[in-house]
């Protein structure tokens, strides 16, 4: 999904080892770029800007008593918001389930509900988010919403094997209109799971005509090129080139190593996975792709 990177194929190739689909490492650009637009008068959690049809409420619990006083609703998502952005997903979902949701209006509703399948997605309890981004859907009218919320379905159900309802809900966001580099990498992402190689070229290719720099497509293109031989010199300059805009990226390494290897380059891969495992020394696929090379190399 946005930053869908392909991981490795399950097809063993020269006794190279797979990899398991991982989150997203771009997964916060999900998130829309927009303030909170909650307006809370007081401490007591309730607004005066509430109006207009109800929808059913998102499941929540009562607030909680703190030190002996309420804790507003306003300061409840706030200290969700933080816990979220330091990726404390545990902690950022038990305060947006005390918020009180009385009297809430639509798009409050939806904006609490998508981070609570921000989070429950982190967390990597799939079918709980599914419910939270349906409502979501239900609730709203806004577009943003639509968009943003069928692109984290569609992901969800790449990782849980449902590529193809993945592929038919970014299908329709395309034929509504909707095109962005993320849009299509994930769609290409969907292609990849289910092994239609050059579809997921050809999504990719539509990627970088959107936006000719972005790592996620050059990567993925890359790897793929390469890993299959179907242009390994082209994917070791894919690779290359987004590993150029952003050199610390322990995955986009390890596709350079990988690519690197495929091209007959040991030296040069045994280097870039060196580089990889430095930065993520407990992933296991890239500790696994460099003892992998290493013993090639010997």
């Amino acid at each position: 999904m946005a930053g869908n990177q392909p991981n490795r194929s399950g097809v063993i190739k020269n006794g190279a080892p797979g990899e398991k689909p991982v989150i997203n490492e771009q997964f916060e650009s999900y998130v829309p770029n927009k303030v909170w637009k909650w307006d809370f008068p007081d401490t007591s959690g309730k607004s005066t800007r509430r109006q207009g049809k109800e929808a059913e409420p998102v499941k929540a619990q009562k607030a909680a008593k703190k030190t002996g006083e309420d804790v507003s609703s306003e300061n409840r998502l706030k200290k969700g918001m933080r816990l979220y952005r330091i990726k404390r997903w545990e902690n950022a979902l038990e305060e947006f389930l005390l918020v009180e949701t009385e009297g809430f209006n639509n798009e409050e509703r939806a904006e609490l509900a998508y981070h609570l399948g921000l989070c429950y997605t982190k967390l990597e309890r799939f079918d709980e988010a599914l419910l939270y981004f349906e409502q979501v859907l239900t609730i709203s009218n806004s577009p943003l919403w639509t968009y943003q919320c069928r692109l984290i379905i569609a992901y969800i159900y790449i990782i849980t094997g449902r590529a193809t309802l993945a592929e038919n809900e970014l299908k329709n966001l395309e034929a509504g209109g909707l095109e962005s580099a993320m849009l299509y990498n994930t769609l290409a992402y969907a292609e990849y799971i289910q092994k239609n190689y050059l579809a997921a070229i050809e999504w990719y290719e539509k990627a970088l005509d959107i936006e000719k720099d972005n790592p996620t497509a050059l990567n993925s293109m890359g790897y793929i090129l390469a890993d299959t031989g179907m242009d390994t010199q082209k994917g070791l300059r894919l690779c290359r080139k987004a590993v150029e805009k952003n050199p610390q990226n322990a995955a986009y390494l390890d596709s350079l190593g990988w690519a690197s290897y495929r091209c007959g380059k040991l030296t040069e891969a045994r280097n870039w996975l060196r580089r990889a495992l430095e930065i993520a020394p407990q992933q296991k696929e890239i500790k696994e792709h460099f003892r992998f090379v290493s013993e090639e190399a010997v």
